[in-house]
């Protein structure tokens, strides 16, 4: 008899899993919803090793043991398994051109004097920060409340909320400021950490009604009757309110519309436009608007005017935010990458920026023109690209990204 050779079953590899915790969809043109926008892949399961089967001597009935060599028990049948879903570029791409505008727009603040540096910063926070939750929104679509996706939360909003609130408090006291620790009310950048988390929260409320991008609109122009306090970032959370909704009801050929050809040539002028405008509005115009958190009475507008201009407001980001949708490259980049790991710029960037800012280097007389605005776009730029290289994530991952499981109960097993 012709010699088999022995070959141990093979254990087929595990479904690699969502940045979100849930289970793969294979076939799926767009990755499913990760757990932060700003956080990368998770790492591909291994394979698990396959266990080796004894072969058994064949024995013949009422004779003498056979001569031939023993069996293999035969490996088991496998179904072939879906290859590894390749991540989509076109939101990573989206994420860190963002990014790259967040140090941008907070290193402008000191040159705002200069119409050029206030008609970019202007430009900037039309869109930047309202498509950011936007994204946050699309990629919460898959949430629900559980204990896992609570775990994950703590790790990933409040945790580092909470490292990041004292480390910047000590910064500012290592740059001659004065002690300033509130954990209810976030300083500075750490207010997103916050709103998102309760963002998230909320997304099973909207996942249940019938109309909720309505409602969401409606509550965000109602809330600026009201003087609402920083604390817990609830200002924020009902003045971006909107844009995280629109992302949650968003489908993925919602995005393929946007990649048509006329609505990439509508997107180009809308830019243009969105700068033009920028320009000339730039010598008198407020930039407390543009952070979506001032009550009309804040603002000294009359409640129609503040409602005027909250949805004339609401409708220029929206705009804003389609026509860079369309206009980002959906094929991989030299970006891509960079785009898996924006959590490390958004929250350390600013320990350079505020250095630079207490120790005047901001504030050269040069830099108050066209010049110093692409001066300081171009420096920050760089910045961004350093702080989401994979070197900067292996460095501050175990605080910006603990694995507390210690910290949890086990799931009673009944």
């Amino acid at each position: 008899m012709s010699d088999t050779r022995f070959s141990p079953p093979v254990t087929p590899p595990r479904s690699p899993e969502d940045d979100d915790g849930g289970p793969a969809q294979t076939g799926a043109r767009w990755p499913l919803p990760e757990e932060a926008f700003w956080s990368e892949a998770t790492d591909p399961h291994g394979v698990a090793p396959g266990e080796l089967t004894e072969p058994q001597p064949a024995v013949k009935a009422d004779g003498p043991a056979s001569d031939e060599r023993p069996q293999p028990r035969p490996a088991p049948q496998q179904e072939a398994q879906p290859p590894k879903r390749k991540r989509d570029p076109f939101l990573d791409n989206v994420k860190f051109l963002l990014i790259a505008l967040v140090p941008i727009g907070h290193s402008l603040v000191p040159t705002l004097a200069a119409d050029s540096s206030r008609a970019t910063y202007i430009f900037i926070y039309t869109f930047h920060m309202p498509l950011f939750v936007l994204i946050s929104g699309y990629l919460s679509r898959n949430f629900w409340n559980s204990n896992a996706k609570t775990n994950k939360l703590v790790d990933t909003f409040l945790i580092p909320y909470v490292i990041v609130e004292v480390g910047y408090a000590l910064l500012r006291v290592s740059v001659g400021q004065k002690w300033s620790l509130t954990i209810i009310d976030p300083a500075w950048l750490n207010w997103y950490l916050l709103a998102l988390l309760f963002w998230r929260l909320s997304t099973p409320v909207w996942k249940r009604m019938k109309f909720p991008v309505p409602v969401a609109i409606a509550i965000y122009l109602l809330s600026g009757f009201s003087q609402i306090s920083g604390d817990f970032s609830m200002d924020r959370f009902f003045g971006l309110m909107p844009f995280f909704v629109i992302g949650l009801v968003m489908q993925p050929e919602h995005f393929e519309m946007l990649n048509r050809r006329w609505i990439k040539v509508l997107g180009v002028l809308t830019i243009i436009g969105a700068a033009g405008v920028a320009i000339y509005i730039a010598p008198h115009a407020k930039v407390a608007p543009f952070y979506f958190k001032a009550s009309y009475q804040n603002l000294h507008l009359s409640w129609y005017m503040g409602l005027g201009l909250r949805t004339a407001l609401l409708i220029c980001s929206l705009a804003m935010c389609f026509a860079i949708l369309a206009l980002v490259p959906r094929r991989e980049t030299w970006f891509s990458d960079l785009g898996t790991r924006t959590l490390y710029c958004y929250l350390l960037h600013g320990i350079p920026v505020l250095i630079a800012k207490e120790m005047g280097w901001l504030s050269f007389p040069w830099l108050f023109g066209p010049l110093g605005v692409l001066a300081i776009a171009s420096t920050c730029f760089a910045l961004a690209i350093v702080l989401c290289l994979p070197e900067t994530r292996t460095i501050f991952k175990w605080v910006l990204e603990p694995r507390l499981t210690w910290l949890y109960r086990r799931p009673s097993r009944s």
